[in-house]
């Protein structure tokens, strides 16, 4: 019998037939670029808490992957019992068919005859699937031995604001998990038969893709499970704001194409996203959108922001997953029809906000309506701005005053079924000017690509060419994003017709 660790457990209990792929097929799995950064950042934030929860360099680190398996086994045993324990981190466990490696074991008394378990987690909270995850090492541990009298999640405090200096203690909050593992020993043995029993067998298991490929983690074969499977034209979850709940009575029904769901099924806007699929039409009320924006005098300004959410803050005063601004641009367009481009962008590694909010203030002035899409964003990232400087805060809280959102106007005033159901920017401006595609842009063509591309710059191990390159995409990025805004206002207020046939 093989020994399944706990990520092949918790894969089994995502789905049955994920597991057998880990075990038989792993070169099938692919994993995006988001499930790339979330493993780093797991990593990151599981090295710092080794200097977090043992300052004085105390403990043990011990590497399965380097020391072999076996070895780990054995070290972890030797450490548990020792006379004077110590912190422990990476600490193995083999027991009834599973293993298990905890990222911190720390004793609870002088003699080693208590421990706690400490599970480290990147997110800002306790996940439910954290739950699964803490009950199936406690459970390993205790089997090999292990006298543990508890276990806990450290994760994320993302209202810890980081003095700088490299003090990140206060990073991490504890939170006792102990009963809600406990309680699941039972179901955890269960769990191990079965998984045991699906990596026996001589076949995948014949399970269709379905919510489990995605919940609660993206699964790496995805593609893999959906290899010539019937593609819907239009699926039901192009439906804006549509339920999982929902889509599964509709399954129920053999429902799948958005074109087949009866009203009763859908809201206002839900039927319109069907209709215009339905009749291949665009809806379009420009009466309501050019008396909108016929009230904003000129100059109108375009506005859009790029921020970096470091789940580790490296500025000091920042806290984790704060969204720092380091990039903008903005046009405007005064009122004989003439363009202008305004951009910054701070990729020197230092903190941006303080050069960031000065030239925001200098660039915008004092006049004119500042047209963002998904104000929400913006707007947060400005009152931030202004709590924290108070010479500039009226500044910056005026021109917070003169944002307008043209998301909302969008929404409610035109549908294209070229949009699958988004109003994001990106998929309204393909529906109204064909000239423009972020998909020719190179390096960078979403706000994900520009974060990864910020932090990869600021590394102090990248090139001065590579940095440069990663500019010159940032730019060209993020003033596409404005210079879309300037062709929604102008279809919109009716200056420029949709490029897009007839419809």
């Amino acid at each position: 019998m093989r020994s399944l660790s706990k990520s092949k457990i918790i894969g089994f209990r995502q789905c049955p037939k994920r597991l057998w792929l880990e075990i038989h097929h792993p070169e099938l799995a692919e994993y995006d670029d988001a499930a790339k950064k979330a493993f780093a950042i797991g990593h990151q934030v599981g090295a710092l808490a080794q200097t977090i929860f043992d300052p004085a360099g105390t403990g043990t680190l011990l590497d399965a992957q380097t020391q072999g398996y076996e070895v780990v086994f054995k070290k972890t045993q030797e450490l548990i019992n020792a006379s004077e324990p110590k912190r422990i981190f990476e600490a193995g466990f083999n027991a009834c068919g599973a293993l298990a490696f905890a990222d911190i074991m720390e004793p609870t008394d002088q003699t080693g005859k208590s421990w706690h378990m400490i599970e480290v987690k990147s997110a800002a909270s306790v996940k439910d699937y954290y739950l699964d995850d803490t009950a199936i090492q406690s459970y390993v541990a205790i089997k090999s031995g292990v006298p543990l009298d508890g276990v806990s999640v450290a994760h994320i405090d993302s209202k810890w604001v980081y003095p700088g200096e490299g003090q990140y203690q206060g990073l991490l909050k504890r939170v006792d998990v102990s009963e809600a593992a406990f309680s699941r020993h039972p179901e955890v043995e269960r769990w191990i038969e079965e998984a045991q029993a699906v990596a026996k067998l001589p076949t995948e298991p014949n399970i269709e893709p379905g919510k489990q490929c995605t919940s609660p983690n993206p699964c790496g074969f995805i593609s893999y499970c959906q290899r010539g499977m019937e593609t819907v034209e239009c699926p039901v979850t192009w439906l804006p704001h549509i339920r999982q709940n929902k889509i599964e009575v509709l399954e129920a029904l053999g429902v799948y194409d958005l074109r087949d769901v009866p009203d009763k099924y859908l809201t206002d806007t839900q039927k319109l996203v069907r209709d215009c699929t339905i009749e291949q039409k665009r809806f379009f009320e420009i009466d309501a959108t050019q008396k909108f924006l016929a009230k904003y005098p000129f100059p109108a300004l375009f506005l859009d922001f790029e921020t970096s959410n470091l789940a580790i803050p490296v500025w000091a005063g920042c806290r984790p997953f704060e969204q720092v601004p380091f990039q903008y641009s903005l046009h405007i367009l005064d009122d004989q029809g003439n363009l202008t481009h305004k951009e910054f962008i701070d990729l020197s590694g230092n903190n941006p906000v303080r050069p960031f909010a000065e030239q925001l203030v200098s660039d915008c002035g004092t006049t004119g309506p500042i047209f963002v899409y998904n104000a929400g964003f913006e707007s947060s990232v400005i009152k931030r701005l202004a709590d924290r400087f108070d010479d500039l805060s009226d500044s910056l809280l005026a021109i917070n005053n003169r944002l307008v959102d043209l998301q909302p106007l969008a929404k409610a005033h035109h549908y294209h079924p070229d949009q699958k159901g988004s109003w994001s920017i990106k998929a309204l401006l393909t529906t109204l000017d064909r000239s423009l595609n972020y998909a020719d842009l190179e390096g960078v063509q979403h706000g994900q690509m520009a974060m990864e591309a910020y932090s990869e710059a600021i590394n102090p191990s990248t090139s001065a060419e590579r940095k440069a390159a990663i500019q010159q995409q940032l730019l060209d990025y993020c003033e596409l994003d404005t210079l879309a805004m300037v062709r929604i206002w102008e279809v919109f207020i009716g200056v420029r017709s949709p490029d897009l046939g007839n419809t």
